[in-house]
């Protein structure tokens, strides 16, 4: 399996293999802002979560995801990320279906999370790109990406139905390998810097 279950470590954060046990903190984690009620999001509902764990699960037995749990250093589940789209023959994975509960959204936790998944994929992967997407419509996670130093690839119109029946344009951003020492260096530079 490419690629494999792996724990990722920082100061701010760890990203552990996601597991069923990690249904109760992760549904708690939801609640947190009521972050499955904005329409742009996939985030899922407190009574959805064990579906969207099984969910992710499946999609890796299936050789397409890798989902992982976000955890503060003390262990404690905050949100969900994954590798998605996985294109193992081309060495290319996609960062995304990430959430985080509202209490560490705008911390070093994202950006930890992101450095630790993309030195990953650049470093022991050896991808030639990692991508990210998110709805045209949600402008904190497009700045969360471009602040990551991604390029807009373009937009991709009337790329899917969402709930209710809302048609999403998407927004598609990738870092490259030869981009990877510059973004490494900005987000090493972003983590070090003080918090008022």
């Amino acid at each position: 399996m490419w690629p494999a279950p792996v724990t990722l470590t920082g100061q701010h954060v760890i990203l552990a293999p996601l597991t069923p046990d990690h249904a109760p903190a992760l549904r708690e984690a939801c609640a947190d802002g009521a972050l499955h009620r904005l329409w742009y999001t996939s985030v899922p509902s407190p009574e959805g979560t064990e579906a969207e764990i099984d969910r992710r699960l499946d999609l890796q037995k299936a050789g397409s995801m890798l989902p992982f749990c976000v955890m503060t250093p003390d262990e404690t589940p905050v949100g969900m990320t994954t590798y998605m789209n996985i294109d193992a023959a081309n060495r290319r994975v996609e960062i995304g279906s990430t959430w985080y509960r509202r209490s560490v959204q705008r911390s070093p936790l994202n950006t930890e999370a992101k450095r630790l998944l993309l030195s990953h994929a650049f470093d022991k992967l050896d991808c030639i790109a990692v991508e990210f997407r998110t709805h045209f419509m949600n402008q904190q996670s497009r700045r969360a990406i471009e602040r990551l130093g991604a390029k807009l690839d373009g937009i991709l119109r009337s790329h899917m139905i969402g709930p209710g029946g809302a048609i999403r344009d998407t927004a598609v951003y990738s870092i490259i390998a030869s981009e990877w020492p510059a973004v490494r260096t900005n987000l090493t530079w972003r983590l070090e810097q003080p918090r008022g």
